[in-house]
């Protein structure tokens, strides 16, 4: 492996994935890229973010889009190309970070430099989380869960060619239940150190 360093951290919605990917990039003294990458890209172009959030990692309208000479009429689609665009501008720079989400994964394969990692968990865990974190019941925490994800497979699945999930799409899946989120964290920064120094 080279000198740059890109973890895409994939993840169940309340599966810890994201709190994983902050203390990895933590740990690894590397920039992370979240729903913040709109923030860059914004700054950068001038654009209106809470425009641009509201599409941020959502799946396209498929009977409202239409494609006109290589021009998507869905919003959710072209911020989808433009985060795209921006992460592999930052890839060919050099530049080291993690990533979470945005179809990274593929998006940046063709980087030597790149650990793809999935975080999963068992669905008492999650729905404990969302318990805790929004203050809801069980059975309302469950319907969160299923929305989420449903949108983060439906959006995966229509950039991707392997599917949201496959394990063969990523170097390691991991189920943060086992061990808990900081246990978890120590585990994958083993995994990423073991394949800088192979």
């Amino acid at each position: 492996m080279n000198n740059q360093l890109m973890i895409s951290v994939s993840r169940e919605f309340a599966s810890g994935g994201r709190e994983i990917a902050k203390i990895l990039a933590e740990r690894f003294k590397i920039n992370y890229y979240d729903r913040n990458l709109l923030d860059e890209i914004a700054s950068e172009t001038l654009g209106d973010i809470d425009k641009l959030r509201k599409f941020d990692e959502v799946p396209r309208h498929r009977f409202l889009t239409r494609t006109f000479r290589g021009m998507s009429s869905s919003p959710a689609e072209n911020v989808a190309q433009i985060q795209f665009e921006y992460l592999m501008k930052k890839a060919e720079s050099g530049e080291s970070f993690v990533i979470v989400g945005r179809c990274a994964d593929e998006v940046l394969s063709e980087y030597a430099g790149l650990v793809k990692i999935f975080v999963l968990a068992d669905e008492e865990c999650k729905v404990d989380r969302i318990c805790e974190s929004r203050g809801v019941n069980p059975d309302e925490a469950r319907g969160i869960l299923l929305r989420h994800d449903k949108m983060r497979r439906q959006y995966h699945n229509y950039f991707c060619d392997l599917k949201w999930g496959d394990s063969r799409g990523y170097d390691i899946t991991i189920n943060s239940s086992r061990l808990g989120i900081e246990k978890t964290a120590d585990f994958l920064e083993n995994y990423v150190n073991a394949r800088l120094n192979k």
